[in-house]
């Protein structure tokens, strides 16, 4: 039997978030074995706040949601909705809704019909469904389609009246597990901003379940980055794209160059590995990584941030040398694919902003620049 630890102390005095996870673990057990899909989760999330969970299948957030909601109940630790401890609380009894990506809609049913079923359900008076109904439609923008099927509507207009049957009931929070998984992706795109919108509008504390990177930094005010059941990173989308915290969030946040390399020098508060002949990386020091002389460290930096030239770039910068082995034109700008004198695989992202023409071609020797303050840390070994 896997050991579960107790779950930390809260703090009762404080103003409580809209959902918390205190100490959370979730295991399975399955031909004798057992499976711990979440390990150990801390988490808090304030109201009105849009929350992401991402990560690959698997990494425990969908099973997180599902213990938010009450579909699931954990092994180990406590779930709190605005301050009330919800363990062991059924479903129906917590004041969240939950939005599918099959979005669940009655077939037989008018779009009115749908979204007013829980309201009926409620005993609510008809004046007040009608009024109710009417605001959340307009939010939604699917005032004169009351009396339509869903059938006789395009995805992402089933989607808004999934939302809306959700949402009619004022729940505190609402979760959504890859709600847009369902749709193409110009229709996913223009979902995304309207999501955006409608949980700004309606002020509710929006929890959003999604492999997608795309989607979480467009929507989100946070995002929790889950790898094998615990969180690798907590943070603003910029701040969890900018400055990943592991190798894991820097592979899967966009696209991101690992480079490694012994450092030469520590030097205003930046460390310097020298690579011969002009060649350097510089990397600022930021807290939470201990880096001496000789140490080897891997760091990361975002395709977008390295200028490629046919020259050594002046400065005391980041500069390496390489032979472009690749180039892609798609269309607003071009990626080049570059193999640098250490023999590790960059890629480059240029806007074609200025120029038509490419600015270096295969087999081309290049140099690679970019500020050290686009160089982040995430590794370091003696």
């Amino acid at each position: 039997m896997t050991e579960i630890k107790d779950a930390p102390v809260r703090d009762e005095t404080a103003t409580p978030p809209a959902i918390e996870l205190v100490g959370v673990v979730k295991e399975y057990h399955s031909h004798g074995e057992t499976v711990r899909a979440v390990k150990g989760l801390d988490l808090a999330i304030g109201e009105g706040e849009f929350f992401s969970l991402l990560g690959p299948s698997g990494c425990g957030k969908t099973t997180t949601m599902r213990m938010i909601a009450g579909f699931e109940e954990p092994t180990a630790g406590e779930v709190y909705l605005h301050g009330r401890k919800v363990t062991g609380v059924p479903a129906h009894r917590r004041d969240v809704n939950m939005v599918f990506q099959s979005y669940a809609l009655f077939p037989h049913m008018s779009v009115f019909e749908n979204v007013a079923f829980g309201l009926r359900r409620k005993k609510v008076e008809r004046a007040e469904i009608v009024r109710r109904v009417g605001e959340m439609l307009e939010i939604v923008d699917l005032l004169g389609r009351e009396r339509r099927r869903p059938t006789q509507l395009s995805g992402g207009q089933q989607q808004r009246v999934a939302l809306a049957r959700a949402l009619v009931n004022r729940p505190r929070a609402l979760l959504l597990d890859e709600p847009l998984g369902a749709l193409d992706l110009k229709l996913r795109q223009q979902m995304q901003v309207e999501l955006k919108r409608i949980q700004r509008e309606v002020g509710v504390t929006f929890v959003y379940v999604t492999h997608d990177q795309g989607e979480a930094l467009t929507m989100s005010d946070r995002i929790a980055v889950m790898n094998d059941g615990v969180i690798e990173q907590l943070g603003s989308p910029r701040d969890v794209y900018e400055h990943p915290a592991s190798k894991f969030v820097a592979g899967f946040i966009g696209t991101s160059n690992l480079l490694s390399g012994r450092v030469g020098e520590i030097s205003g508060g930046r460390a310097v590995i020298a690579l011969g002949d002009g060649e350097r990386i510089v990397v600022p020091l930021r807290e939470g990584i201990t880096v001496a002389g000789g140490h080897q460290v891997e760091l990361t930096v975002r395709p977008e941030k390295i200028t490629i030239g046919a020259q050594p770039p002046p400065g005391d910068g980041s500069a390496i040398r390489g032979t472009v082995t690749e180039v892609v034109y798609l269309g607003t700008s071009t990626n080049y694919q570059v193999t640098t004198s250490t023999g590790a695989e960059v890629v480059v992202f240029t806007q074609n902003a200025t120029s038509a023409e490419d600015i270096a071609a295969r087999g081309d020797s290049v140099w690679l620049s970019w500020d050290p303050r686009h160089s982040y840390l995430i590794g370091a070994t003696p």
